[in-house]
């Protein structure tokens, strides 16, 4: 399957995710009208999107910026298989000795 690339497609696409987020969550609400559900919604919600932040921005732009990832297997292959050469803890700079007086 080709990329999207057009702009409208890639917009339309973002909305229809929206719209199963909405129904899902207020299909959910409606089942069990409960402050506990909204709550655990909301964080289900709200951590999603930070997981995907961390695995399609943090990642290749903060981490390891060679790495372009085409989905979550692929960011769950890259952090199966990463060497210790990616971690940024130990690079060269880091692994020299410091200069102290």
């Amino acid at each position: 399957m080709a990329d999207l690339k057009n702009p409208l497609w890639m917009h339309l696409k973002a909305a229809l995710f929206l719209c199963i987020l909405l129904i899902s969550f207020a299909l959910i609400l409606l089942e069990s009208p409960h402050l506990r559900i909204l709550a655990l919604l909301c964080l289900l919600t709200w951590s999603s999107a930070r997981l995907y932040y961390y695995c399609f921005y943090v990642i290749e732009n903060y981490i390891d910026p060679q790495f372009r990832f085409s989905g979550l297997f692929s960011v769950l292959q890259y952090l199966l298989r990463r060497s210790p050469s990616h971690d940024p803890q130990r690079s060269p700079q880091n692994d020299s000795p410091k200069d102290t007086p």
